[in-house]
């Protein structure tokens, strides 16, 4: 662990006259401002800070500034930049969090910055000791921390969940949430419910067993814990609380599920009207769908779990007996959808499969279902009375009737790829427009399976892959749709992925970022491109904006990486000369400068 510190904050006192808020000299003592569950609960209409992972818990990621809109966004500027060190750039995929004039955002290798949010100068950082062998699937990312009270919490590669003093990087308390040994890891930002810190895991490519866990924010003591793969029990205050899916039949032979993967690695959104927490499931462990026979519960699933106890009120499985590795960790927004003169508690998806989900959120009822994406070759339609999907039997064939001496089973043609329609990027809603912004991408694969057993700490997918272009002129596709029926209104597309996150504004904008370094600004309402900035690095990052002193600002952080020139084949070699980096950006609107007194005497 290392903690450097820049323009120290004293915050503790060690005796009893420091306890009264003053020291012997008489100078009084500035504490911590806390974030407190109003806070928490205000944050998607505070306008001077951000305290939560998605502008709010519902995690719509829209914001009611109005100063930087349409007319001004031309005009907007770089304020500062800040570095998050040469030697260790990577992908940087975090949303900034906003309080008490700093910024706190998490960078690669599980480091997180304490910044002047006027400045951009550093006040602290505190980087994970991180021990050899850690196995994160997907680049060396995180994606943000959560604040509570004095603290900020976020997670590790090596599935730590660390709770750190905010004005100092001390650490306070530390808990660990799975074996990083047999394949455990965490990059989601932690989501605080009621006093309580929420978390997934990481490392269905593995074979772990995912779960959901709540603990105390300020001590780390577990709360609850619901596993998210049938058959495994649940807890609650250290006692027994119901096997998941006890009450259904199983849908799992033999013993795989016991090594069945689940794992709900995005973090999920919160609704205090139902009192819900909801979390995509990630795939069934192996990929090799022949192995694990059934629908595989509670795999590729939205989770709707009871906030206090952490039991599953209902779920809705998207892609059942997953064979492509499409996850179902997408995040599920909840918002109130307008139809038939009726207002209805619903909530949206864009999953990996290709399908865009509208639920009721009270009990996971199947509303709408519809392509976002241009080809669909696993299903042709999502049967809105069963909520089934409608498959067309294009998955790849068993390795056990191979005849070759390779022992591959028969591949296939599959689209979308397994980095799916929509990957982890968030998208946006926007009350104003009643539209959602999905950040999609157009892409195929050569799949086949394999033979597999599984062997702690070892990969365990069963399956091999070829990601393949599925378009000449674009990959990406930042996409509006319209929640009533579906249908896209408009679209802006790139050339490379769209793998960053989306924010949207009152102002009538849309920001995202591109792999070739581009940060930009749409139109809202017809998609119209009305500026960009050229950051130097591939912005995965998710933007948030705020305001201090009447001026709203708008960060970003920029920093090529992730899962996709890892694993991305074809579209890996297209896109192999993007540099990597590793910065926060900082903008807001140009003030031209006071003209000098001589040139104001001239003027009149």
């Amino acid at each position: 662990m290392k903690i450097s510190f820049i323009n120290k904050t004293l915050r503790y006192c060690i005796s009893a006259a420091l306890l009264t808020g003053s020291m012997a000299f008489g100078t009084q003592v500035a504490f911590a401002k806390p974030v407190t569950d109003e806070d928490i609960a205000n944050d998607a209409k505070t306008t001077d800070q951000i305290v939560t992972y998605g502008l709010g818990t519902q995690g719509q990621r829209f914001s009611p500034l109005t100063q930087v809109n349409k007319d001004t966004v031309a005009d907007l500027v770089p304020a500062w930049s800040f570095s998050f060190g040469g030697e260790k750039q990577r992908g940087q995929q975090a949303q900034p969090l906003i309080f008490d004039g700093k910024i706190y955002v998490t960078a690669s290798y599980s480091r997180l910055f304490a910044i002047d949010a006027a400045t951009g100068q550093e006040i602290w950082e505190y980087e994970h000791r991180l021990p050899d062998g850690i196995m994160p699937c997907c680049d060396v990312i995180n994606r943000g921390a959560a604040l509570y009270d004095n603290l900020i919490i976020f997670g590790t590669l090596n599935a730590e969940l660390v709770a750190l003093d905010r004005e100092t990087g001390k650490r306070v308390w530390k808990e660990v949430l799975g074996d990083y040994k047999a394949g455990y890891s965490f990059t989601a930002a932690p989501t605080i419910v009621k006093n309580m810190v929420v978390t997934g895991i990481s490392g269905g490519e593995f074979g772990v067993v995912g779960k959901v866990e709540a603990r105390d924010a300020k001590t780390g003591k577990l709360v609850w814990s619901r596993p998210t793969v049938q058959g495994h029990m649940g807890y609650l205050n250290g006692k027994e609380n119901g096997i998941t899916g006890g009450d259904l039949p199983m849908t799992w032979e033999g013993d795989m599920w016991k090594t069945g993967g689940g794992a709900p690695w995005l973090g999920g959104t919160y609704d205090p009207e139902t009192n819900l927490i909801f979390y995509g499931t990630g795939n069934p462990s192996p990929w090799n769908a022949h192995t694990r026979p059934g629908d595989n519960l509670f795999t590729s699933s939205t989770l709707a779990l009871d906030a206090d106890t952490g039991v599953i009120k209902w779920f809705y499985q998207t892609t059942p007996h997953d064979g492509w590795d499409y996850d179902g960790v997408n995040e599920f927004i909840p918002f109130d959808l307008e139809k038939d003169g009726k207002i209805i508690k619903a909530g949206a998806k864009a999953d990996r499969n290709g399908f865009f989900y509208i639920l009721d959120r009270t009990n996971g009822k199947l509303l709408n279902a519809t392509p976002f994406v241009t080809q669909i070759g696993w299903a042709k339609e999502i049967n809105i009375e069963t909520g089934k999907p409608v498959e067309t039997g294009n998955r790849p064939g068993n390795p056990a009737d191979a005849k070759g001496d390779d022992k591959k089973g028969t591949p296939v043609f599959a689209a979308p790829s397994f980095l799916g329609g929509k990957n982890w990027m968030p998208m946006a809603y926007n009350p104003n427009t009643k539209l959602f912004y999905v950040p999609a991408n157009e892409w195929s694969m050569d799949l086949w399976n394999e033979p597999i057993t599984y062997k702690k700490g070892a990969a365990y997918l069963g399956a091999g892959f070829t990601v393949k272009l599925l378009h000449e002129d674009y990959i990406g596709a930042l996409r509006a749709i319209d929640p009533t029926t579906g249908k896209i209104k408009w679209e802006y597309k790139n050339v490379a992925p769209m793998w960053g996150g989306v924010l949207t504004t009152a102002g009538g904008l849309v920001f995202t970022g591109t792999p070739e370094g581009l940060f930009k600004a749409f139109d809202a309402e017809t998609g119209k491109e009305l500026w960009s900035f050229q950051t130097g690095s591939g912005v995965i990052g998710i933007p948030v904006t705020w305001e201090t002193n009447g001026e709203q600002f708008i960060a970003v952080n920029s920093g090529w990486g992730g899962a996709v020139p890892l694993w991305g084949g074809e579209v890996a070699k297209k896109i192999k000369n993007f540099n990597q980096g590793g910065s926060l950006w900082v903008f807001k609107l140009h003030k031209p400068a006071a003209k000098p007194a001589a040139e104001k005497t001239a003027a009149k």
